[in-house]
């Protein structure tokens, strides 16, 4: 059953989705070649309680930490370890809290020192894939505008699109209906209405699209070991123009300054 959020709902999960835009421009100021996965968790976890927050993934069917730490090919729901990040690589970091009785969750992918030029483009195509996506969560579009919006983009590029994977309602609980794919046809699925909260989440691969699950029951990978990035937005559909409940602005000033 799709949940329509009030206003005063809609507030509550800015809130939550702000408080996590601010530990992922926390992690910004943190990560550099030599810095483990787990020391980023940790100060992760300790940011959102001391702001009053609920680490949402922490113990989530079992999941172990508070931040999904995802590595190079690794696509999502990387386990925080003590792996050194390296100059080159890429980490996606996905992030949720309960705030207030509500989620928060947002996701973005760093630059560790200086990227090759494919990688660099791939993170700059997966980002502007999920602005593109975010432009049709309006009402009266369907559902199936938004995966077109963000599959047609991250195509041109020459990237593929993870289909497995997809973005979710979100509320009082983490993953609510409808379920929210990175690909689609244009006039297809449910039509949206205002008050309807998603998490658009673009998973977008240099190479090939599909992706295996690691031995630990969690870490997805591409199947061609090439890398992956990953970026997500909590938005509220709304008459004109989507409610963008995270920012990534907090992220920015940190990485151009």
């Amino acid at each position: 059953m799709i949940l329509i959020k009030t206003a005063e709902e809609i507030e509550r999960l800015r809130e939550s989705n702000i408080l996590v835009s601010r530990t992922l421009a926390e992690m910004a100021k943190l990560i550099k070649p030599g810095i483990t996965t787990l020391s980023l968790d940790r100060v992760a976890e300790a940011f959102i309680r001391d702001h009053n927050g609920i680490p949402g993934f922490k113990g989530y069917n079992g999941f172990p930490n508070t931040l999904c730490t995802s590595v190079n090919e690794q696509v999502v729901h990387g386990i925080p370890s003590s792996y050194q990040l390296k100059e080159g690589d890429v980490l996606s970091i996905d992030c949720g809290v309960i705030l207030n009785d509500y989620y928060g969750d947002t996701a973005f992918t760093f630059p560790v020192g200086d990227l090759d030029d494919d990688v660099a483009r791939l993170l700059r195509y997966t980002r502007e894939a999920l602005e593109k996506g975010v432009e049709n969560a309006v009402e009266g579009k369907r559902l199936g505008d938004i995966g077109y919006a963000v599959q047609n983009h991250a195509e041109s590029g020459g990237f593929s699109v993870v289909r497995e994977m997809v973005g979710h309602g979100l509320g009082k609980k983490l993953h609510e209906p409808p379920e929210v794919p990175n690909y689609g046809k244009r006039g297809q699925g449910i039509k949206l209405v205002k008050g309807l909260v998603i998490c658009i989440e673009p998973m977008i691969n240099l190479g090939l699209r599909n992706i295996v699950q690691d031995n630990d029951g969690w870490t997805i990978k591409t199947v061609d070991s090439r890398p992956s990035a990953h970026f997500e937005y909590a938005v509220a559909v709304d008459r004109e123009k989507a409610d963008v409940l995270s920012t990534f602005d907090f992220i920015d000033d940190v990485l151009n300054n």
